[in-house]
């Protein structure tokens, strides 16, 4: 896949996340096969920009080429300013949020609500197009709500207005993220438009992803919450479509060892009170699959230092590695 003068080295990429996405967690899904990680989204509003939030999202220092960042918002100047803003600040491709449906959002006409106004949608991608010399794509849902797909006309408004990618989450914004993804208007995107898009919804396993690659003729696959504590995800995918067998799971000690990195690396990025409480989340996703798992989220939940925190999860891996080794 080549989005302008990017050649994507896999056909897997992590999806724009809130409060998973950072720095650490893009990193991470770099190195183990994602060929794109864009940022977690980026307010429009330059009232915003000089917060401590938004500074540890625009940062992107040691990330691989093309750093990607996701923007929101609803006007079209304001969008073309942060677009500017982040190129000046070393992103490599711009990308517009038109698909989060949380409320938050789409109360202030951004985000998914943004497909009930075409027009509007064609005056915001001109204009941002128009402000930067990068690649700019977009992220979006099939329409409005299941009665107003309009993913078809938006496509085609994109690639007209210079879009140079899209990815197309397979539900409207009225299904949230409930029911199954469908796939058949992703496809009649793909039938669309010359540029390359990218499926998203319900991508899971190494199957499913082959299966949404045969069923839409896109150009890669995009995993969202499927790598929430599963970053191994992006290998095992890229692995299975290019060879058509499935690799081993992680072993419970490399588990523990990518664990501990990651958490290390929140730590770093966020100083250690925060970084501990952004954690929590991370190791309940990591630890979710093993025996005794809920007591031990329940005892590593508590603690008050990141010290603590990470001795407890070392713990807790180690002996899941002994009580293999001895069984």
């Amino acid at each position: 896949m080549r989005i302008g003068p990017h050649l994507i080295g896999s056909p897997v990429v992590l999806a724009p996340m809130a409060g998973v996405t950072d720095r650490p967690f893009r990193l991470l899904a770099r190195r183990l096969g994602a060929g794109l990680a864009a940022s977690e989204m980026t307010s429009s509003n330059p009232a915003t920009w000089s917060t401590a939030k938004s500074r540890l999202r625009t940062d992107h220092r040691g990330e691989p080429d093309p750093r990607m960042v996701q923007i929101a918002g609803g006007d079209p100047a304001s969008l073309a300013e942060a677009a500017r803003v982040n190129v000046a600040a070393g992103a490599a491709i711009i990308d517009i949020n038109m698909g989060c449906p949380c409320k938050k959002v789409c109360n202030k006409a951004a985000g998914s609500a943004l497909l009930r106004d075409e027009e509007l949608v064609a005056r915001i991608l001109d204009a941002v197009v128009r402000a930067v010399d990068v690649p700019v794509t977009l992220k979006l849902r099939t329409g409005w709500s299941r009665e107003a797909r309009n993913g078809v006309r938006i496509a085609k408004l994109a690639e007209d207005a210079g879009i140079q990618a899209l990815a197309v989450h397979g539900r409207t914004r009225a299904d949230m993220f409930e029911g199954a993804a469908e796939h058949a208007t992703t496809a009649a995107i793909v039938q669309s438009v010359k540029i390359p898009v990218i499926a998203n919804g319900d991508v899971a396993t190494p199957a499913q992803a082959r299966a949404v690659l045969e069923a839409t003729g896109a150009a890669a696959v995009m995993v969202g919450r499927a790598a929430q504590g599963n970053p191994w995800i992006f290998r095992e995918i890229a692995h299975y479509l290019s060879t058509g067998d499935t690799l081993a799971p992680p072993t419970t000690a490399e588990v523990r060892e990518v664990l501990t990195e990651h958490l290390e690396a929140l730590y770093g990025f966020y100083g250690q009170a925060v970084g501990l409480r952004v954690a929590r989340k991370h190791i309940g996703w990591y630890c979710a699959a093993h025996p005794g798992a809920t007591a031990f989220r329940t005892a590593v939940m508590t603690v008050t230092s990141a010290a603590e925190q990470l001795m407890l999860t070392r713990r807790f891996f180690s002996e899941l590695v002994d009580a293999e080794r001895a069984a």
